[in-house]
């Protein structure tokens, strides 16, 4: 696939709460949208390499949530929720009539709220490794939340660490690994714990339940439990992919924009 060359503009939105939410566009005006949302301590510069690989027709508007990348903000909520509201101030000030929308790791949730906040937007939900992982994203008891939510408190690089861990195949490049630990512990406190809580306390079955869109969940292949499989295969098309680690999209963007693509174009 050959990587289109596009002009792309970074502008900002202002919300509520000292908030500023920064973003790229590229690609014609007024056609549909793909819009691309980063994980936890992740930001939008990480879709700059697959963005050129998904249709020229398209617009395409990469995100940083509140306090992630370029955006800023000093309000008190950090919930999933709240989250989707950055990126909808975004939908609504570019007049996004029409959109797929794409969102990896925490980034997943963010975009299910996004589909129910505006489906009448919103055509189409993309998962970039994120949904399947049932023991964030899956429904937790109070003793289950309390036992993640532990180790984030009180060691939080290495929970970090175990997050790193438990997303990467068993052959992942030990140096890799190591880069996303810097990368995911260097997240802007105290919204990185604060975004994490928000995502355990995130109702993923609610949230589905009333989001009628198409979902597609590319997740790392060794990764894709036979628990979620039963759990969410009804309700979301599952697909394995052995692109890497849970920053595929970063690693292997030619391969992971042709995935997109294919759903973008209704092909997927």
């Amino acid at each position: 696939m050959a990587q289109v060359r596009r002009d792309s503009e970074n502008r900002e939105v202002r919300r509520s709460g000292e908030t500023t939410i920064r973003y790229t566009v590229s690609g014609p005006v007024g056609g549909s949208a793909v819009v691309l949302v980063h994980g936890w301590a992740g930001n939008r510069t990480e879709f700059d390499e697959l963005t050129g690989f998904l249709p020229e027709e398209n617009r395409v508007i990469a995100v940083d949530l509140a306090e992630h990348g370029e955006s800023r903000s000093g309000r008190e909520v950090w919930t999933v929720e709240e989250f989707a509201r950055d990126v909808v101030a975004v939908l609504d000030a570019e007049s996004v009539h029409e959109c797929v929308v794409v969102g990896h790791s925490l980034g997943g949730a963010v975009v299910v709220e996004v589909a129910r906040l505006r489906p009448e937007v919103v055509t189409r939900i993309v998962a970039l490794d994120a949904l399947h992982y049932l023991f964030v994203f899956g429904a937790l008891d109070e003793e289950q939340a309390g036992g993640l939510l532990r180790p984030l408190r009180e060691d939080f690089a290495g929970f970090v660490r175990s997050m790193v861990e438990a997303s990467s195949p068993v052959d992942t490049d030990p140096g890799l690994k190591e880069s996303y630990f810097a990368k995911m512990s260097s997240v802007r406190q105290p919204a990185g714990t604060k975004a994490f809580e928000g995502l355990i306390a995130w109702d993923m079955e609610a949230a589905l339940s009333e989001v009628r869109h198409p979902i597609t969940v590319f997740g790392v292949g060794e990764k894709i439990a036979p628990e979620a499989v039963e759990r969410l295969g009804d309700r979301m098309h599952l697909v394995p992919v052995g692109l890497g680690a849970h920053y595929f999209h970063v690693e292997l963007p030619e391969e992971t924009g042709r995935l997109v693509a294919d759903v973008v174009q209704g092909q997927g």
